[in-house]
């Protein structure tokens, strides 16, 4: 068994104060990693189903091998892992705004760090995702105006529950749009959003998008004894021809 508490790392970051522990769920008999931002609760190890879905969803009605995505914010690092888990995913560029959440990948601290760094179409970029995607050159510095199968998001608590009040541009039509720039034709941008779905937001896609839709994703909480919802919004651009 491991100690039941262990505070792996702390940083200073422009946001507020980031810390990495590891504790033991005595009930459950599992270690859980957390991430926190001051007193609030980013991600934990404990709840991964709709970060996962994320990425299951976002590639599922894409055909075709060598597929190219951007995964914006690497947390724990399960949507990167099952992306790359997709057989036909040829590449994958990964954009964190926090440095340390890629220094906890790189140096071990984090469970799948080592798998995902080993893998070498996996690429993490220290960058603002929200600055990238409004941007004309979008997320590959090497490639500038690169565009990819699939976008899939998971940064935001929810569309209108946000870390940073700078991002609020983004969910809204105007920044929609740049993003979807960055799409090939029937590309999919996907968001991870911790909320039950919400319509004016999934009509708001669908106003920019030749498709939307917004899938719930029910997982039981062990800690709480109930389900849970959470949501995978998902958004296509239009097929050529």
């Amino acid at each position: 068994m491991s100690a039941l508490f262990k505070e792996l790392d702390y940083r200073e970051t422009p946001i507020g104060a980031l810390s990495l522990r590891r504790r033991r769920e005595l009930s459950l008999g599992v270690d859980v990693f957390e991430i926190k931002l001051g007193d609030e609760f980013l991600m934990s190890s404990l709840f991964t189903a709709s970060e996962i879905e994320l990425a299951r969803l976002g590639l599922a009605d894409l055909s075709g091998t060598g597929l190219e995505v951007v995964v914006g914010g690497l947390g724990l690092g399960y949507t990167a892992l099952a992306v790359l888990q997709h057989a036909a995913v040829g590449s994958l560029v990964v954009v964190d705004a926090l440095e340390a959440v890629i220094d906890w990948h790189r140096d071990g601290l984090l469970p799948l760090g080592a798998e995902l760094t080993a893998d070498p179409r996996c690429r993490f970029v220290h960058g603002d995702f929200f600055a990238l995607a409004a941007s004309g050159d979008g997320f590959d510095a090497d490639a500038p105006r690169r565009r990819f199968d699939a976008i899939l998001v998971d940064i935001d608590h929810s569309p209108e529950f946000l870390l940073d009040a700078g991002n609020a541009a983004f969910y809204q039509p105007e920044g929609l749009r740049k993003l979807a720039a960055h799409l090939k034709p029937g590309g999919v941008f996907g968001l991870w959003s911790n909320e039950r779905p919400d319509e004016a937001f999934t009509a708001r896609l669908a106003a920019i998008f030749a498709e939307a839709r917004a899938e719930p994703v029910t997982f039981h909480n062990p800690l709480q004894d109930r389900e849970f919802t959470q949501t995978v919004y998902l958004a296509r651009t239009p097929r050529d021809g």
